[in-house]
């Protein structure tokens, strides 16, 4: 009777298991799914689509952001590199995180208003020159909504391909 009972003890415990294991893995692919989302509404220049996907008290880079802000960021972005485009090269997703490792490209065409991308091109006139760097963005997301986004972009090296700051080899040949 004991080995009965202990059996149907364990065959609970694997089927409660395999539920909570399917539950974290909808949940991770369903995550999957809004980030590459995002990324394709980013790279048609859909600003106000892309701020849909963020919850409206998300934080970008610890501070308050919501959807206003997200949208006024993006075409911000939009507006200074018209061409603007991330491709994913690698994501890792667990539960609520989604890691993406991205290459990031564009060209200089428009004046940033806003204190984006390191907060170096406000009111700086467009070069005409592209750039090509790499992302690396770390979003939580909850209900299907990016509530948080922490990243690190190679700022220097857009603002040297961009003509703005000397590159490092011209810097170590003075």
């Amino acid at each position: 009777m004991r080995a009965a009972i202990g059996a149907a003890v364990l065959t609970a415990f694997a089927v409660i298991s395999d539920v909570a294991l399917c539950k974290q893995v909808d949940e991770t692919v369903r995550n999957q799914r809004v980030i590459r989302g995002n990324v394709e509404k980013i790279n048609r220049g859909d600003a106000k689509g892309a701020a849909a996907d963020w919850a409206e008290d998300a934080q970008n880079f610890g501070h308050l952001a919501g959807r206003e802000r997200i949208q006024r960021i993006r075409e911000d972005i939009t507006a200074t590199f018209p061409d603007y485009h991330m491709e994913i090269v690698d994501m890792v997703a667990v539960g609520d995180v989604v890691v993406v490792r991205s290459k990031v490209t564009g060209t200089h065409r428009g004046v940033g208003r806003l204190s984006v991308n390191g907060g170096m091109l406000v009111g700086v006139p467009p070069t005409g020159k592209r750039f090509e760097i790499a992302h690396i963005h770390w979003y939580k997301l909850r209900g299907g909504k990016i509530v948080e986004q922490w990243a690190t972009r190679d700022d220097l090296g857009m603002m040297q391909q961009l003509g703005l700051l000397p590159s490092s080899s011209a810097a170590s040949t003075r």
